[in-house]
């Protein structure tokens, strides 16, 4: 006689965290939106994660969040130099804490070939209008471990920065990127430099390049602009821009055979990571969304990436507000108008904030008030 209340054999279910899964069935890469060392450890070792970034706003709450840590090293570093000023002493800690994430990374680097366990360390924001300036730091950075990756803004001055530090052999994240036509203006200039290496008879090598698209930051944007201009819109519609912004920045990677990634930053849904399995490309979710994605096992297709958002939905968001179509045609915005794109403006002014937030921490450590 069956026992008909025994439970069902479910020895077939596979019950591993899904963005490992997906790891393990596509070849799209899991890095996880943070360098803070226990996150970091989990995402490698758990989650599936092969890289990792870092910029100000990332840097400055890693060494708020562990006081233990980084207060008596930031006063071990003062002492050290005792000439240094409070912004240097702050970006020297962002150093340590970006190498330390690097060494976590080394094995999946060297797995890899260099194409992933990089660390993105981001160039001082408070540069972002002197070119050499951003070479030269990012020629510093590059050297501080083999498999960092450093990232330069997708701005005017940004752009000719990264074509100039990859053609010095800097492997390159593009960041403060939204559209489509900042990512293809730097999957050109990355071209022009490895064109130019090989050219000069440099040596070729997996420099590991990636050109970020910050997809909920474009979302963020968007929701921001029908607000303003009192547009009523499906909201469900509003969250499909930066996924349909980065299907399309894809395609026109993969159609020019571009030698560079697109790396998808800023979630905001999980739409941001399940859309794009199975494309040869990044997604770099804050470690607390792939601890949600798991939690909830959230769904994922292997050939999501093929999918094409619906017609009907681009046509919604077209009619919503020009800065879809601004975001989403490759030929939307001229060089000359990213500087002002919306969601520009609001990033780098963060990323400044930020930079000032940790000058303030510094201070407060070295010269305390009481």
């Amino acid at each position: 006689m069956t026992d008909t209340l025994a439970t069902p054999a479910s020895s077939d279910v596979d019950t591993r965290p899904v963005t490992l899964q997906a790891a393990e069935q596509t070849i799209t890469a899991l890095w996880n939106d943070s360098a803070d060392p226990r996150e970091l450890s989990t995402a490698i070792h758990e989650y599936g994660a092969v890289g990792a970034t870092c910029n100000p706003v990332i840097a400055y709450t890693c060494i708020k969040q562990d006081p233990d840590t980084w207060v008596p090293r930031i006063r071990e570093i003062a002492a050290e130099h005792p000439t240094a000023g409070e912004s240097w002493i702050g970006w020297k800690a962002v150093e340590e804490l970006s190498v330390a994430a690097a060494a976590q990374l080394l094995p999946a680097f060297e797995a890899s070939g260099g194409r992933n366990g990089r660390l993105s360390m981001q160039t001082d924001p408070r540069l972002h209008r002197d070119r050499d300036a951003l070479v030269e730091q990012a020629v510093r950075f590059s050297a501080l471990a083999p498999n960092i990756i450093v990232k330069i803004p997708a701005t005017k001055v940004g752009i000719a920065a990264i074509e100039e530090a990859a053609y010095r052999g800097v492997s390159i994240n593009a960041t403060v990127s939204f559209t489509v036509p900042q990512v293809v203006a730097v999957g050109e200039a990355i071209e022009r430099a490895l064109d130019r290496r090989a050219a000069d008879g440099l040596p070729d090598q997996e420099f590991g390049h990636v050109v970020t698209l910050m997809a909920g930051r474009l979302d963020d944007w968007l929701k921001a602009v029908v607000q303003r201009d009192h547009v009523m819109v499906d909201p469900g519609i509003l969250e499909w821009a930066g996924v349909a912004a980065v299907k399309n920045a894809y395609r026109v990677f993969q159609e020019r055979g571009f030698r560079s990634r697109v790396l998808v930053a800023a979630f905001r849904n999980a739409l941001q990571w399940s859309e794009f399995q199975g494309g040869d490309l990044v997604v770099s979710p804050p470690f607390q969304w792939s601890k949600d994605i798991n939690a909830n096992a959230f769904p994922f297709r292997p050939d999501a990436i093929d999918d094409e958002v619906p017609a009907h939905v681009i046509d919604a968001l077209r009619a919503a507000t020009p800065e879809f179509a601004r975001a989403y045609d490759v030929n939307g915005m001229t060089i000359d108008e990213f500087d002002r794109f919306g969601a520009t403006v609001k990033t780098l002014r963060q990323f400044l904030d930020a930079d000032a937030q940790l000058d303030a921490l510094v201070r407060d450590i070295i010269v305390p008030a009481e």
